[in-house]
């Protein structure tokens, strides 16, 4: 359990770095274009990549 919640932590984290860093400029991007759509779209990565191993 421990192992999941610590992937979608570090996806979640993820997510909002990778928006804060390169992000989409011109809000057109559905995923990337706010900060708690990546950070959403990256716990869910991260939990599905931590659940995988």
């Amino acid at each position: 359990m421990l192992k999941l919640i610590a992937g979608a932590v570090i996806g979640g984290l993820l997510g909002f770095l990778y928006q804060k860093k390169i992000g989409c400029k011109s809000g057109t991007c559905p995923i990337t274009s706010s900060r708690i759509g990546s950070t959403i779209y990256g716990a869910i990565i991260g939990l599905l990549l931590s659940s995988s191993f």
